[in-house]
């Protein structure tokens, strides 16, 4: 066990070395640090997502509903009050968390299609409001956000957005692995059983729905911050459906199963964008070949055969002293 958590630890450790060292690589090119960053942003998002969809067994289908909030609010904040990153960004989740909180209610007495209506609703509506409440967003024109200068030049607001993100990941793991995520388990499992076991279903729903959006709304605070500049097109319907696609090709209930499934929808348009149409195809045929093939997701399934290749070793080797016992 303690080799096994030892390799866990190099590895990320490594990871994160490499990733502080991505600018360097890339010669800090504005455009590649583009990209990372927005997988660090969607890969927020799908962890956000999966706490509330794989985790909880709540489905959500206007996620990116709360990017926008959190966009927005760090643009209005930022830009029309000149309010700092450090209370702009934690306020983008808070608005968010309680517009989730708020969503949440709702889902004790929904489940199935009828939530994924309501939070279709929701994912429709937050463009829609955008673009009509022009007196506080500016409708089409968007708004324009500016950052602080102690981070104004990309490179070092690239190491911010890496803690940052690091920061927020940790956050979710212990939550995952603490008692909110084993109440969450316990809801997706069966919600008859969960109450029977003192278990508040209208409370805990409600929490679900306001971690997952915090989390998100932190991400599209992040996101207009490095983009500098909000507009109501930024997020529509179908990065709802992305984000719903990055946890299911990288695997339900994994954290590393929607950081998997981020990387690779926001690389994939980037490799196949000299090809029109191209994209949405590739990423429609992966879907589909990963549903059929490997249903469980492209990481779900690796934690599983390790701990069988540790089983089969541990039965080889007491096999092994048993025939050295019966010699």
């Amino acid at each position: 066990m303690n080799s096994i958590i030892n390799k866990k630890s190099i590895s990320i450790g490594v990871l994160v070395v490499l990733l502080a060292l991505y600018p360097l690589i890339v010669k800090q090119s504005s455009y590649y640090m583009t990209i990372l960053v927005m997988i660090f942003i969607y890969a927020i998002s799908a962890v956000a997502l999966d706490l509330l969809v794989g985790f909880g067994g709540q489905i959500s289908v206007g996620h990116a509903g709360f990017l926008i909030i959190g966009a927005y609010t760090v643009a209005i904040f930022s830009s029309k009050y000149e309010l700092s990153i450090v209370l702009a960004l934690p306020l983008a989740g808070l608005i968010a968390g309680l517009v989730g909180f708020i969503i949440g209610l709702p889902a004790v007495k929904l489940s199935g299609q009828f939530l994924a209506v309501v939070t279709l609703g929701f994912g429709l509506s937050i463009p829609q409001l955008a673009l009509d409440w022009d007196t506080l967003t500016n409708g089409y024109s968007g708004l324009a956000v500016y950052r602080p200068t102690f981070i104004a030049d990309d490179l070092t607001f690239f190491y911010v957005v890496l803690i940052l993100t690091i920061g927020i990941m940790w956050v979710i793991y212990n939550i995952l692995h603490g008692r909110f995520g084993r109440v969450f388990v316990a809801i997706r499992e069966s919600e008859v059983a969960a109450q029977s076991t003192g278990i508040h279903l209208a409370f805990y729903k409600a929490v679900m729905f306001a971690i997952s959006a915090f989390f998100t709304g932190l991400a599209g605070g992040i996101y207009a911050y490095w983009i500098g500049f909000v507009s109501p097109n930024d997020f529509t319907i179908m990065t709802s459906f992305l984000l719903l696609g990055m946890i299911v090709v990288g695997g339900l209930a994994s954290m590393p199963g929607a950081i998997a499934g981020a990387i690779l929808f926001t690389a994939l348009p980037e490799l196949t964008s000299s090809f029109v149409g191209l994209t949405n195809i590739i990423i429609g045929g992966a879907i589909v070949l990963i549903i059929i093939f490997r249903p469980s997701g492209l990481i779900a399934g690796l934690p599983n055969l390790f701990v069988k290749r540790k089983m089969s070793e541990n039965n080889s080797s007491n096999l092994q002293l048993h025939e050295g016992e019966a010699e």
